[in-house]
Formats: structure tokens, C-alpha cells, sequence
């Protein structure tokens, strides 16, 4: 919708990181419930993904527009199959004895720091990316994995937003419009979320990433 009103790629994501910022900040609250009791976790997590999206914020700013606009569809794709393959890795590693709890937390932080690159150069597909990343290393319940993706997402889009806003790359007037729209969202989202069966949810996830991807595709 950005793209389609005008502004430049690079702005267009600029504007997203930021006005999605408050609506982030409103999901994790409504799923604070699942977050409880891993506080300590939750914010190593954070950090790990703020310092990956402050270097990928500082990629989009450093590099060519053309480059940013060609590497987004396949992005986008590559977050989908991520989310789709997860119940099935899921399975294969309970089938060998092994659990998101099981493995060892030193490969869930520097995962997150990868994923923190990603959401601070492309933050539009950040949550797909993290379900399918948390699903397998953090917890194979998609509740409790969703209520810490509001979280990671929180704290990532609020670093990478605050190098945009500092470079320039911000339209405020969409900014604002879509941080009203994001609260709204992750409000009445968060009770719509967690009644929603976990098959149903991933297929919304799923579905979502394909729509933006062949959308970006066309447009390159």
C-alpha cells in the first residue's frame, strides 16, 4: 500500500518499521499472559535481535535502493517455507528425543540475531520469519511462540525504526496513520489469535507472506 501511494521502496519500509512500532508494543501486551515467567529469557532474546536489526537497518541505508527492491519477493518466499516446513522439522526432532526446551540455548540467540538482520533490512515479513524461527528453537507451542514474537518484534522495529527516522527515511503522515491501525490491530488481534486453532493460524501466516511476495514479484 506504501509502494502503491508512492513512496520510494527503501522509504516505504522505513515507514513500516515505525508505524508498525506501536501496534508491535500493543500485541505483546495482549499476549502478556504467554510471556510470563520468561522474562530473563525474553530479554536476551531481545538484545540479540536489536543488535541484528540495527545492522540491517544500516544495510538498507548504505546499500543501492535496486538492491533492497530485487532481494524482498524471494525474502518474503523464503519466510514462507520456513513456516511450512516447521511442524514437520518439529516432528523429526521430537521423533529423535529432542525439544525447543532440549536444545541448547546458545543456538537460539545467535538465530535471533540473524533474524534481527532480516527484520532491520526488511522488517514488512519479520513475523513469519520469527514463527517459523521460535516454533523450532523457543517453543513448539504457537501461542507461547506467537506472544514472544510480539515481543522480539517490539523491541527489533523500534531499533530499526529509530535509524530510519535518524536517516531521513520516514513518511510521518503514513507513519502515524499506521501506528493508529497497528494499535487497533494488535489489541483486538492478540483475543482473535490466541482462540484461533494453530493449523488456521499458520495458513493465515502462510497465505499473508504468498499475497506480499507475488505482489513485490509483479512489481519488480
Amino acid at each position: 500500500m506504501l509502494l502503491a501511494a508512492g513512496l520510494p521502496p527503501v522509504v516505504a519500509n522505513g515507514t513500516n518499521s515505525l508505524g508498525l512500532v506501536p501496534g508491535n508494543i500493543a500485541g505483546a501486551w495482549g499476549y502478556r499472559r504467554e510471556t510470563t515467567g520468561r522474562r530473563s529469557l525474553l530479554t536476551r532474546m531481545a538484545v540479540a535481535i536489536s543488535l541484528g536489526a540495527a545492522i540491517g537497518a544500516g544495510l538498507v541505508i548504505a546499500l543501492p535502493a535496486r538492491v533492497f527492491a530485487a532481494v524482498v519477493p524471494w525474502l518474503i518466499l523464503a519466510a514462507c517455507v520456513l513456516v511450512l516446513v516447521q511442524p514437520r522439522l518439529v516432528r523429526a526432532m521430537r521423533a529423535r528425543g529432542w525439544t525447543a526446551a532440549s536444545l541448547p540455548r546458545p543456538s537460539l540467540l545467535p538465530a535471533l540475531f540473524a533474524v534481527g538482520i532480516y527484520a532491520g533490512y526488511f522488517g514488512a515479513a519479520q513475523g513469519i520469519v520469527l514463527i517459523g524461527v521460535l516454533g523450532t528453537l523457543y517453543d513448539h507451542d504457537l501461542q507461547l511462540t506467537n506472544g514472544a514474537k510480539n515481543v522480539m518484534q517490539s523491541t527489533g522495529n523500534t531499533v530499526a525504526a529509530l535509524l530510519f527516522v535518524a536517516a531521513g527515511l520516514v513518511s510521518w503522515p503514513a507513519a502515524i496513520a499506521m501506528g493508529a491501525g497497528s494499535v487497533v490491530g494488535g489489541l483486538v488481534g492478540a483475543p482473535v489469535a490466541r482462540r484461533t486453532p494453530d493449523a488456521v493460524l499458520r495458513a493465515f501466516i502462510v497465505g499473508v507472506g504468498l499475497v506480499a511476495a507475488v505482489v513485490s514479484l509483479r512489481r519488480t
